[in-house]
């Protein structure tokens, strides 16, 4: 590895992102490698992740907070879907609580991140977002807690015509905090679950708002509040209590996912059934809110007590379902011929991924292709020693698999200590082992992106499991060595790697 003239700051485990997953990694490395040295860098001006950067009017959690929030800090707010605020004020107390304080810096973003065999250890160029300044970290482990989306912007497809458009344009992502749409009429492009959380939010004080959608979404009511919660807490405290509503909640979710994939044609019935009875009279329930592929295909979009229904109801809001033929000087013209007319103009049309943050990735040299990878666990990548990314369920809670994660990322560095290994490095014993896309998922803003995100094999460990029970066993209850996980050790001057293989670490299958 190369040297310069400023000593380079040596670390355990540098840990990219300050968010929910970011502050949960920092917590079990607090807790269960107290003597680790490691920083979270984070290249934002402040913590929380998703929930600082997302401003726009209503935004919260499609989750309950009970799954998640981290296991280990019980939720104690009476809404279960909870309002961004009172999710970065957990994230914040969880920060606090665990001394993450002085590990978090700011203004850090991570440009580039090359692999040295022989010292066994990766080196870090770190952008100052603030100042511009570059600098140097070495780290044992980098474990990438920045999600699947880019940060500096969503996706906006082509509108023809937007120029014309005499209003305001803005997407979701870059909310100003000088907006003011009271009184406005607003139209919001979109059906997923920014767009019908938006919605009723706007149509509080709007003038009128129009949700535009190309294709209907599932959309279900969830309570806001857990009253199964509060009793349990009442009856067995907070942190029993906490944790018997998680437990009740975890199965809640499989149970409605599982239901949805064996029965989908009686889970697009009683979806149906229950938009009927919340809707007006005489609504076109199958014309809006029917899609035309089966629940669960995509995610289903939570609305805490039927809120979007309710501001329909009142004909403060409406759904257009049709095609957008170009914007107008006074709003939108459909193929239809119909012409929504708007002051304001919301794009909810979606993220742009963006894998491990965009960082580039080399390994002895060689720059690492995330499409050539496949996932190892769901937590590491074919021939990239010592490198953890963090991605949850797409099919319930996020966090629910980034505690099982960081549980077994700590128990693997306690067995590399215990056995005197330096590295860890996934290889796959079949090369030409089938693969299929890591987020096997139909949304629109993971289909854009899947020909530059790794992959995943067709068995375990190869396999990546959206079943938290699984999971439980594979990363909680199994041993965290595999036959298809190299370990070894650094070479030191002059001298070849030791350990289990001698050989440098290889890439993984070619994704097909």
């Amino acid at each position: 590895m190369s040297t310069s003239e400023t000593p380079v700051e040596q670390l355990d485990v540098l840990v990219v992102g300050a968010g929910i997953s970011g502050i949960g990694a920092g917590r079990y490395l607090r807790t269960e490698h107290p003597d680790r040295s490691f920083a979270i860098l984070e290249a934002r001006a402040a913590t929380g992740g998703t929930w600082d950067l997302f401003r726009y009017p209503g935004v919260r959690s499609d989750s309950d907070l009970h799954t998640f929030g981290y296991e280990f800090k019980p939720w104690r707010d009476r809404q279960s879907i909870a309002d961004a605020p009172r999710i970065l004020a957990y994230l914040r107390e969880t920060v606090t609580e665990n001394g993450l304080d002085a590990h978090i810096r700011h203004h850090h973003r991570v440009v580039a991140l090359s692999w040295s065999s022989e010292e066994c250890r990766w080196l870090a160029e770190v952008e100052r977002t603030d100042t511009g300044e570059r600098l140097r970290l070495g780290a044992r482990w980098v474990f990438c807690a920045g999600g699947y989306y880019r940060y500096d912007g969503g996706h906006t497809p082509h509108f023809e015509g937007r120029e014309d458009f005499a209003g305001t344009v803005v997407h979701p992502q870059h909310w100003p905090e000088d907006l003011d749409h009271a009184g406005r009429r607003v139209v919001v492009i979109g059906s997923g679950a920014t767009a019908v959380t938006l919605v009723p939010a706007l149509a509080e004080t709007a003038a009128h708002v129009t949700m535009l959608q190309r294709t209907p979404t599932y959309v279900m009511p969830v309570p806001r509040e857990d009253r199964i919660a509060a009793v349990l807490r009442r009856c067995f405290g907070e942190e029993r209590g906490y944790a018997l509503t998680r437990r009740k909640n975890i199965l809640q979710q499989r149970a409605v996912w599982s239901f949805a994939q064996r029965f989908p044609k009686a889970a697009r019935r009683l979806i149906r059934r229950v938009n009927m009875k919340l809707l007006p009279d005489g609504y076109p329930v199958d014309e809006h809110f029917r899609p035309p592929y089966d629940p669960w295909d995509q995610r289903l979009c939570a609305v805490p007590d039927g809120d979007l229904f309710t501001a329909i109801r009142r004909g403060a809001a409406e759904v257009v379902t049709d095609r957008i033929v170009r914007f107008t000087g006074r709003g939108i013209l459909l193929e239809s011929g119909r012409e929504l007319e708007a002051d304001l103009v919301v794009t909810a049309t979606g993220l742009k991924v963006q894998a491990i943050g965009g960082i580039a990735v080399t390994v002895d040299g060689t720059p690492v292709r995330l499409s050539r990878t496949v996932a190892y666990k769901g937590m590491m990548l074919s021939g990239v020693p010592n490198f953890v990314i963090a991605i949850g369920y797409t099919n319930s809670s996020w966090t629910l698999k980034i505690g099982l994660l960081c549980e077994h990322f700590c128990r693997l560095l306690s067995h590399l200590d215990a056995h005197g290994y330096d590295a860890a490095c996934p290889e796959p014993s079949d090369p030409d082992m089938p693969t299929r896309p890591f987020l096997d998922f139909a949304a629109g803003y993971i289909r854009r992106a899947v020909d530059d995100l790794p992959r995943q094999g067709d068995r375990m460990p190869w396999l990546t499991s959206m079943s938290y029970h699984s999971d439980v066993k594979l990363l909680r209850s199994d041993d965290v060595t595999d036959p298809e996980l190299r370990l070894f050790r650094a070479a030191g001057p002059g001298g070849p790697a030791g350990g289990d293989e001698v050989t440098r670490p290889v890439a993984g299958p070619r994704g097909r």
